[in-house]
């Protein structure tokens, strides 16, 4: 059935005067009989009674009253949330993330990107960088936010952060009180890591850092979460080296120093399809971008 029937019907329904249905609808009355007609002939049942004195709904009219009300409703509903979701004030988010990313801004933007996006739903799943960019190109994620990575042809990428590693040291540990560390200061201290089947970038980038000063890191624990790392390191497990944001996380009996020197940085990527574009996707990263340069300049707030 077409909604212009539909609606033609509602009209005559509730005004019982085809007068009246046909100024209402803004037609003549000629084509409101044409219409009545041919639904009565789709749904093969009379739904008026008619005389020159009054029009009155059948029973089959009674019937149909209450869904073509329904019918049009959701029409109507689905018109406005099918332009919504174009205008990107309702939809759908799925977004994937590494875990350091909660310290780096991510919960402040969703709590801002939700007051402005009311309508809109957002789900976050925890991957790695690898699993993150195969679930965006299968259409399983609207965004993700990755390490330092090189995104395939159909993905764009925008780097939403740049900072230095830090070592993070148990209490008490000969090297606690240093604000500042040289790197070959760790060739003999047992090392807590990501996973490299985890986090195959961390993993890579550190032992490279290691590698660069001349010795390979003694790994004695391999986890898969930053809570874990730093508990380890917290527990006198051994020392990790970490990005700076992991300073947020508040870890008791950790002491956090810098590196003598220029070494290799941490970044954090937003990354999405090219195709097709998606207005949400865009307002996220405003938001996401904002967080993060608020952090940039209140580091420990």
């Amino acid at each position: 059935m077409e909604t212009r029937l539909l609606r033609y019907f509602v009209a005559l329904a509730e005004e019982l005067h085809f007068g009246r249905a046909a100024t209402r609808l803004s037609i003549s009355q000629p084509p409101l009989s044409v219409a009545i007609k041919q639904l009565e002939e789709q749904v093969q049942a009379q739904l008026f009674e008619r005389n020159s004195k009054e029009v009155r709904l059948t029973a089959a009219g009674e019937h149909l009253l209450p869904r073509a009300r329904q019918i049009l409703s959701l029409t109507s509903q689905a018109a406005q949330e099918t332009t919504d979701v174009a205008r990107g004030v309702r939809g759908h988010l799925r977004v994937g993330f590494v875990g350091s990313s909660l310290y780096r801004g991510v919960p402040q933007a969703l709590e801002a990107f939700q007051k402005q996006h009311p309508q809109v739903r957002v789900d976050m799943l925890e991957l790695n960088s690898a699993e993150q960019l195969q679930e965006l190109q299968q259409a399983r994620l609207d965004l993700g936010l990755v390490h330092s990575v090189q995104p395939p042809e159909d993905i764009s990428s925008q780097m939403l952060m740049e900072e230095p590693f830090l070592v993070a040291i148990p209490e008490g540990h000969r090297l606690s009180s240093r604000k500042e560390i040289d790197l070959l200061e760790l060739k003999d201290e047992r090392l807590i890591l990501f996973s490299a089947q985890v986090s195959p970038v961390y993993h890579q980038r550190i032992y490279q850092m290691c590698q660069s000063r001349g010795f390979t890191p003694e790994i004695r624990h391999e986890v898969r979460h930053w809570l874990s790392v730093l508990s380890l390191v917290s527990l006198g497990q051994g020392v990790a080296i970490v990005p700076a944001a992991l300073q947020r996380v508040g870890m008791p009996r950790v002491t956090f120093s810098q590196f003598v020197g220029d070494q290799a940085t941490s970044e954090l990527l937003a990354v999405w399809r090219r195709k097709p574009t998606n207005p949400l996707v865009q307002s996220l990263l405003g938001c996401l971008q904002t967080a993060v340069d608020d952090i940039a300049v209140h580091p420990l707030d």
